[in-house]
């Protein structure tokens, strides 16, 4: 089964990292692929925001990256090039997720990616906090549409591994779907039918965690009866984000059908209306599947998982929490479900479950799993100031 934004381990860190950032008036370097760049798979894990985070080198340093079509511009995290003592020439600002960030830029001589080998060009600087990761260890580096969007993106969840191919390479068979550039925002488009909406440019953002997301006008066409709905949090490069979250039965994008999908509404004025998009597909929508993305081409390709269509695991306790060293903190309480009857509050802290202590492998560890667990059961939850809240999980959304 896919991941999805309430499964346990990934509380409520998943964080949309999509930025619009404006051209650099710099030169953009030349990039090149091997000739065996087909047999260079580069692997990945997923982090607790979902992401695809991955090694790679700059000037060849090692540093930890996360793969995202959703940045216009690569974006290299302030924190490393302060600690590297580059040379950083002032930008301006862009627009993320949760408002707006201060942006640089620093030359670079050349970046190394799997069969990738870009030398010249430069980097945007910005600030690239770790909760935006859902991580305790922040990244160094966002790949963007000018590091990779030349090329066919070959990217394989089930196997943790990407590679960079040709454009026009068809490496696998599945359902096609129209992709894009967009010639204003330099990010990955598509689109989506959802009820009766049609709904484009839809932003194709590896760097998103979460599923799909569209603007409250874009709900509000789709004409959905039935879908009940809640609030959730994520987290971008500007801050937090509270939005209205439900599980639709059906969606189309381009030939493929995609059944029970997590859809997230954003707020009106939210980051999508903002840059002019109807929404976004996210990473935690594309696990599902094998995944081409060949905007050269024009197209992405999509081959389904066994269990692609497996409804996703829902939050039955309403708290959505992130993960510290020994204990969680409520980041979110969700909208009708039973901790805000119980009367939850954001920066509640939790340091033990069923008396259990949170361990320092939460995020990993089966015992992450109880905020989905059976609607019914009441999970003992011992507070860090000494005392015991008991909370009874349902099914609400």
């Amino acid at each position: 089964m896919a991941l999805a934004l309430f499964f346990p381990l990934l509380a409520a860190i998943q964080a949309p990292l999509a930025t619009a950032l404006p051209p650099v008036a710099h030169a953009p370097g030349a990039g090149r692929l091997a000739p065996d760049t087909e047999a260079r798979w580069v692997p990945f894990d997923l982090t607790p925001g979902n992401q695809i985070r991955f090694d790679m080198t700059v000037d060849g340093r090692a540093v930890t990256a996360i793969l995202d079509t959703g940045v216009s511009y690569s974006v290299l995290a302030r924190r490393y090039a302060d600690a590297t003592k580059l040379a950083v020439t002032a930008g301006g600002s862009a627009t993320a997720i949760g408002g707006a960030v201060d942006i640089g830029w620093v030359a670079t001589r050349e970046m190394r990616l799997g069969g990738l080998t870009r030398i010249g060009g430069g980097l945007t600087v910005a600030d690239l906090p770790a909760i935006a990761t859902g991580s305790a260890r922040p990244v160094d580096l966002l790949v963007g549409r000018d590091l990779i969007g030349d090329y066919a993106l070959d990217i394989d969840y089930a196997a943790r591994r990407f590679r960079l191919l040709r454009s026009g390479r068809m490496p696998f068979r599945g359902q096609v779907a129209p992709l894009a550039i967009a010639r204003d925002k330099r990010v990955y488009i598509g689109e989506v039918a959802l009820g009766a909406a049609e709904l484009k440019p839809m932003v194709v953002d590896t760097g998103d965690g979460s599923s799909i997301t569209v603007t409250a006008e874009g709900w509000r066409e789709a004409k959905l009866a039935g879908v009940r709905t809640t609030s959730a949090i994520s987290f971008g490069l500007a801050g937090p984000v509270v939005s209205t979250i439900g599980i639709v039965p059906m969606l189309r994008m381009g030939q493929l059908v995609a059944r029970n999908v997590e859809v997230r509404v954003e707020p009106v004025g939210g980051f999508s209306e903002t840059i002019g998009a109807a929404g976004r597909v996210g990473s935690g929508f594309l696990q599902n599947y094998r995944v081409l993305l060949d905007p050269g081409a024009g197209r992405m390709v999509l081959s389904a998982s066994e269990d692609a269509d497996e409804p996703p695991l829902r939050s039955t306790s309403g708290l959505l929490v992130g993960v510290e060293p020994d204990r969680l903190r409520v980041l979110h309480v969700m909208r009708g479900g039973p901790a805000a009857a119980a009367g939850w509050r954001e920066g509640d802290m939790i340091c033990a479950i069923d008396g259990a202590p949170v361990p320092r492998d939460y995020a990993t560890s089966p015992l992450a799993h109880w905020s989905a667990g059976t609607p019914g059961r009441t999970v003992a939850l011992g507070m860090c100031d000494g005392t015991t809240r008991r909370l009874t999980l349902a099914d609400f959304y």
